[in-house]
């Protein structure tokens, strides 16, 4: 057999005990549970994104400037990243519920912070806690999925629950645009404050417990103290955060998080320093209409997510019906190769061109095009990937999310900090160039992955999921 066809389990009758687990919900609970999730997912990227065409309008209020407060985002960035392993490690001890009604008034507490901001370090602080807050929205939730959600559907639910989440990216620039232009960029972050108070208490009435029975580290403990009779008991336990990260020692996990990593480079490359290529290059001054010009990328989010989730499904269930009921957990991300090797760096590259070459309306309905096929080539390489990621890994899904949106997102804010010194120093042009380069070795990436990823898997055995137990 080749390496490609390794399988991570013989042959199985589809019927196993297992899927019994994602029976606890009926459809109607699952669908109330992914809104519910996908609208905490939502908030981090509505804030991030509705932040960033408000950056010239808060360096003026702060009397700073935009250089300064793009920090900012990298700032929150690299919170998001720890916050996440944080709600990821203790969400995997403790449920998926209390973390949430844990960590969304962080959020409420850092938005009112930003809001009322007067300096440079309050900013910069509150930024900070307010997206520690929010930060468990995308890994717990990619593990609230992988519990209700069985191996063929569960590609599809992962794109839903993406497109759900990635709705910020198409409503916030506009929404942050509007708002500090009309108003004032405050008013948003009090917005925020209201939005995550009220999912909160939506939380609190209606979002149940979605860990499977008997997996979590509290309910563990009970079943080995016999005083507590198998009902746990609270008690703190301090978890090491970090320790997810060790899960990127497999091969696998770890190319599959670079390539996701270099995709989302084009993306921030493209939107962080719009206000000063797009905006300067088309005589775009109105906060509003730069906003505006956000939202063909979003909406590329939102059509690519579930078709990427679709497709991907359908390969897991074409590559194992021609197997003969073998799963390989490595076709799952046969779909994201189309937008890993052409969508993602062909359209950022052919933007920078655009910008450099073509001036006028023409220009800049070029270039809103390629945001669009940008944005949907971006998510035909995130849904697989994290799909892959929470079947190779279902026990440990949310732990393992948060492992690869930390690493991405401390990479990010290193490439986000260094994005407008590098459109001052060499150009537009050699900027998206390089975004485009780091987008192909993304494409490098993965290929192997696809390929070979039995024998690598077979390197370092990290615990992976097998057909019985996803």
């Amino acid at each position: 057999m080749s390496d490609e066809e390794t399988p991570l389990l013989a042959p199985v009758s589809t019927d196993i005990a297992h899927e019994a687990l994602y029976a606890r919900f009926i459809p109607l609970q699952k669908r109330m549970i992914s809104a519910l999730v996908s609208c905490s997912a939502l908030i981090p990227l509505f804030a991030g994104a509705s932040f960033i065409p408000s950056i010239p309008d808060i360096a003026r209020d702060l009397d700073s400037t935009p250089k300064v407060i793009s920090f900012a985002v990298s700032i929150s960035i690299f919170s998001s990243a720890i916050g996440s392993m944080i709600f990821a490690t203790y969400s995997t001890f403790y449920g998926r519920r209390p973390a949430y009604l844990f960590g969304l008034p962080l959020l409420c507490l850092g938005s009112l912070g930003v809001g009322t901001a007067t300096r440079i370090p309050d900013l910069m602080f509150w930024r900070a806690v307010q997206a520690v807050g929010s930060s468990g929205g995308m890994s717990v939730g990619g593990g609230v999925i992988a519990d209700i959600y069985k191996l063929t559907e569960r590609g599809t639910a992962m794109g839903i629950f993406l497109a759900a989440a990635l709705l910020g990216n198409a409503l916030a620039p506009i929404i942050g645009g509007w708002v500090s232009h009309y108003a004032s960029w405050r008013y948003l972050q009090l917005g925020l404050f209201a939005f995550g108070a009220v999912l909160w208490l939506a939380m609190v009435f209606y979002l149940p417990e979605t860990s499977h029975p008997g997996t979590t580290g509290l309910e563990k403990l009970a079943a080995e103290d016999p005083t507590e009779r198998g009902r746990p008991r609270f008690r703190w336990v301090w978890l090491n955060p970090f320790s997810c990260l060790w899960f990127l020692r497999s091969p696998n996990l770890a190319l599959v998080t670079f390539s996701s990593s270099a995709v989302l480079v084009t993306e921030f490359g493209l939107q962080v320093p719009m206000a000063y290529t797009i905006g300067e290059r088309y005589g775009i001054t109105n906060e509003a209409l730069i906003g505006a010009c956000f939202f063909p990328m979003g909406l590329g989010n939102i059509l690519g997510a579930p078709l990427a989730g679709w497709f991907s499904d359908r390969m897991v269930i074409k590559w194992r019906a021609k197997r003969g009921g073998v799963w390989v957990a490595e076709d799952r991300l046969r779909g994201a190769q189309l937008g890993a090797a052409t969508l993602v760096p062909l359209s950022i590259l052919a933007s920078g061109i655009i910008t450099t070459f073509v001036p006028g309306r023409v220009g800049l309905i070029l270039n809103l095009f390629c945001f669009l096929i940008n944005g949907i080539g971006v998510d035909l390489v995130l849904s697989p990937g994290s799909a892959y990621c929470v079947d190779v890994m279902h026990s440990r899904s949310a732990e393992v999310m948060a492992a690869g949106a930390g690493v991405r997102a401390v990479f990010l804010s290193v490439v986000v900090a260094g994005i407008l010194p590098s459109i001052e120093r060499n150009g537009v042009l050699a900027t998206d160039a390089i975004g485009a380069g780091i987008a192909w070795l993304g494409f490098l990436a993965i290929w192997p992955v696809i390929q070979y990823g039995g024998r690598m898997r077979s390197w370092i055995d990290i615990g992976y999921s097998t057909q019985q137990n996803n």
